[in-house]
């Protein structure tokens, strides 16, 4: 049972294996994307608290004099350590949660039938509990590995290495109410908007509900 009016889905999937693109997609429809990934850096740059917390943990180095981020110097440490990014996590995902609670309120007041939270640590984090729908991405292995070669401009080691600290896809089908296939043969625009069909479906059954 789908509690309020308005859906909360999430959206994740391994790296490369295309959540951006699909996210762009249900933006086209007018749907609210939260990148969770994307504010966390954000926070960790506007956030004294996150800041301070970060460079206790990983060294004065981890922000430049002007206090800007040193991203390259925390994906050196946490990208081959998993205690290390675990320690990250821990700092910077309460910072995440209570951000997107505020966003999402926002999205439901302004008469959003759903909005989207996408982020690649959705089930690793927990935060997956608070949501009504889990969308995951897969994508053949191959494909993914020549993407993000393309993407970041690493060699195929580097790859498997971040690879090797994500969950596997069976781990995220677990938790999966939805599933979209981003291969060659498939069309991700005809599966997103069967899946923008369903949660509007769902909005209105439960709105429906709350009425009776």
């Amino acid at each position: 049972m789908v509690e309020g009016k308005h859906i909360k889905v999430g959206i994740t999937g391994g790296i490369g294996a295309g959540k951006s693109t699909v996210c762009k997609i249900f933006e086209q429809l007018g749907v609210p994307i939260y990148y969770a990934d994307v504010r966390a850096k954000e926070l960790m740059q506007e956030s004294n608290t996150l800041r301070e917390n970060i460079r206790q943990a990983f060294g004065w180095d981890a922000y430049d004099k002007k206090g800007i981020l040193n991203r390259q110097f925390l994906a050196k440490i946490v990208f081959n350590d998993p205690k290390q990014l675990q320690i990250l996590n821990q700092i910077v995902h309460p910072a995440v949660f209570d951000d997107y609670h505020s966003w999402v309120s926002q999205r439901a007041n302004h008469g959003n039938p759903y909005s989207i939270k996408e982020a690649a640590l959705l089930i690793e984090s927990g935060s997956y509990k608070e949501l009504h729908q889990i969308i995951v991405v897969t994508c053949p292995i191959d494909l993914r590995i020549e993407r993000i070669m393309k993407r970041d401009h690493i060699r195929r080691e580097e790859v498997l290495k971040r690879m090797e600290n994500q969950l596997s896809d069976k781990e995220r089908l677990d938790k999966a109410d939805h599933v979209l296939q981003n291969g060659t043969d498939s069309s991700l625009i005809k599966q997103v908007l069967e899946l923008h069909r369903e949660f509007l479906k769902l909005h209105t059954q439960t709105q429906t509900a709350n009425h009776e």
